[in-house]
């Protein structure tokens, strides 16, 4: 997948672009079902097949008080699209000026002289342009005008539920992370770098831990969890821990995780995290002794639970 940072670097005139446009954060099921449809039309009709994303995140510039916290970082979310085969994804630079683009401006001068696209293909809530008051229904009419199509893809329910980012962020703020993985079709994850910690893991019950410094915004509620991480190549169960490590007195939230059958030295190296079932909340213990007896229940849980459970890592 060819990846473009900014329309003004977009100097190559692909042919028959189907394009579908979003910020698509957290790339979950609806996205991916647009992403089909694109990807299958393009293919359809011998043409390219590209996402429009922005960055950042039009929140962040228009209403930076709503304090939106992102699933995906960029780099995150482009590995996520290209796994779904789109050829390109092309990534504009969201600020008040481009906010300030008309409907009609958007449509003729981006979607038309820009990116000469054929056909667009889109959520059935999607909104454009100044004020979002570009309309589905506008893009048909000049559509029509310029010479390109507009199909509407339906969003997806699972068990009732629409599938939608603030949806997969309410249960993840809530822990629930089998339930974020059935919206997204795959296991949550966070990427970070490995950081040297206290030792007590190690030092105290024998338990090694790698400490987690991560970027992302947004994470599982604290607590305990079963997880799987991914490091040069491998694949590997384990326990993580999300929080303050209370029986310690620590204020600061920590990302802890002791992984099975693993005895490599991955200080500095990038670990990946994927969470499969929440175990338990924290808690104060009286003693270390008591804390380490609950971690060891607590890993013996994980091993049944990743025993039965395997759902789709990216």
């Amino acid at each position: 997948m060819q990846i473009i940072r900014g329309l003004e670097a977009l100097n190559e005139a692909y042919p028959d672009t189907v394009l579908t446009i979003g910020n698509f954060d957290g790339v979950h099921l609806g996205h991916q079902k647009i992403f089909s449809r694109v990807i299958e039309r393009a293919k359809e009709i011998k043409g390219t097949s590209m996402v429009m994303t922005f960055e950042p995140h039009p929140v962040k510039v228009l209403a930076p008080e709503r304090e939106i916290k992102l699933l995906t970082p960029f780099e995150e979310k482009a590995k996520i699209i290209e796994s779904t085969g789109i050829d390109v994804l092309l990534c504009a630079a969201f600020n008040r000026e481009f906010a300030s683009l008309l409907p009609d401006e958007f449509i003729e001068d981006v979607l038309v002289k820009k990116i000469n696209a054929r056909e667009i293909i889109v959520g059935s809530n999607y909104a454009f342009g100044k004020n979002k008051k570009g309309t589905v229904d506008i893009l048909r009419r000049r559509g029509r005008k310029f010479g390109f199509n507009v199909r509407v893809v339906r969003h997806v329910k699972i068990n009732g539920v629409i599938v939608s980012s603030s949806n997969v962020r309410n249960l993840l703020i809530r822990g629930s992370v089998n339930g974020v993985s059935n919206l997204l079709g795959r296991a949550y994850s966070i990427e970070g770098t490995v950081i040297k910690g206290k030792g007590r893991g190690k030092n105290l019950m024998d338990i090694p831990t790698a400490n987690i410094t991560t970027p992302v915004e947004i994470s599982p509620k604290e607590g305990v969890y079963a997880v799987r991480a991914a490091f040069n190549g491998g694949i590997y169960d384990g326990v993580a821990n999300i929080g303050k490590n209370p029986t310690f007195g620590n204020s600061n939230t920590s990302y802890e995780v002791h992984l099975l059958n693993f005895s490599y030295n991955i200080l500095g190296k990038k670990l990946k995290i994927f969470f499969i079932e929440r175990i338990r909340n924290e808690r104060i213990f009286p003693d270390v002794h008591s804390l380490e007896k609950q971690i060891r229940r607590d890993i013996e849980y994980a091993k049944e639970i990743l025993r039965i459970k395997n759902p789709k890592l990216i």
